[in-house]
């Protein structure tokens, strides 16, 4: 029987899970808590609703792809976060989303254990606000981060000040992935590491259609072409299920057999608080590591 990891973060000060169910989590990050709709909680909260009602805010939806927050207080402004040596800002949005995923604290602890202070060449993908390629950075790899929206890539610049990155680490690119990364190909540039974390479904700068099922495997065979003669890592998240851990574990040991290395994959979750809290599964991972 093959068993899969679970990896949730366990050392957060700033950020709490403090209750989930009925399709909602309840969570705290620093002072301020909100509730959010997560459809894998299935089961009954344990709160009482008194305890859910007090929430700062709520995103409510009006659709599947939709909502809104309504907010008995506002955010601190600025509202910050902080892990271990890492500060990021933290922003109510319209897809319900703050600016980071906690559960991801396990692959920024990774990343700084495989770095480990040496001076690798990185491209992180669908890179969002940055917490990754900052985690990175501070390990001291040379990323090059690049996200499809202007918008997300100014927000990862304000973290990467927040956390004093030197400006020469990061190269910031706003492009659509398969394209840099075939014209990467041409160019001859190549990465010891990649990070991948891409959405099921998004579009590109100019409007390029991306869907996870259809160009996932083609992104990664792209990817290998661009990895140096040696490579260090390939870290790939996802968050949907119309794919498992076995799925994303499989087709990574597939498109590097020519390198030597060892593949896992498995889960990322976040634990309740308490001494009995329960796993909300966060999303899945799959890691190549020389």
């Amino acid at each position: 029987m093959i068993s899969l990891p679970i990896l949730f973060p366990d050392d957060w000060t700033d950020y709490e899970l403090l209750d989930s169910g009925n399709g909602m989590k309840l969570e705290r990050f620093g002072e301020y808590t909100i509730a959010r709709p997560d459809p894998r909680a299935l089961w009954s909260p344990r709160k009482s609703q008194e305890a859910w009602n007090s929430a700062h805010a709520q995103y409510i939806r009006s659709s599947k792809t939709e909502g809104h927050w309504s907010s008995r207080l506002p955010p601190p402004s600025p509202w910050l976060i902080h892990y271990r040596h890492l500060t990021f800002r933290l922003e109510p949005t319209t897809f319900k989303h703050i600016g980071i995923f906690p559960e991801q604290a396990v692959n920024w602890v990774w990343l700084d254990e495989i770095i480990a202070h040496t001076p690798l060449s990185i491209l992180n993908l669908f890179a969002y606000t940055g917490a990754a390629s900052i985690a990175a950075a501070l390990s001291g790899g040379r990323i090059t981060h690049l996200d499809s929206v202007k918008s997300t890539l100014t927000w990862a610049h304000e973290n990467a000040k927040l956390n004093k990155v030197n400006q020469q680490q990061i190269r910031w690119i706003e492009d659509d992935a398969m394209k840099f990364v075939l014209r990467e190909n041409k160019r001859g540039n190549t990465y010891d590491g990649i990070i991948l974390d891409p959405p099921r479904f998004g579009r590109g700068t100019k409007g390029e259609v991306w869907k996870i099922l259809d160009d996932l495997p083609r992104l990664l065979t792209d990817c290998v072409t661009i990895l140096s003669p040696k490579p260090k890592f390939i870290l790939v998240n996802a968050y949907t299920a119309d794919i498992s851990a076995v799925v994303l574990g499989q087709l990574i040991e597939s498109v590097m057999k020519p390198f030597t290395g060892s593949v896992t994959y498995g889960e990322l979750a976040l634990k309740e608080s308490g001494p009995d809290g329960r796993i909300l599964p966060s999303g899945i991972f799959a890691r190549w590591t020389a």
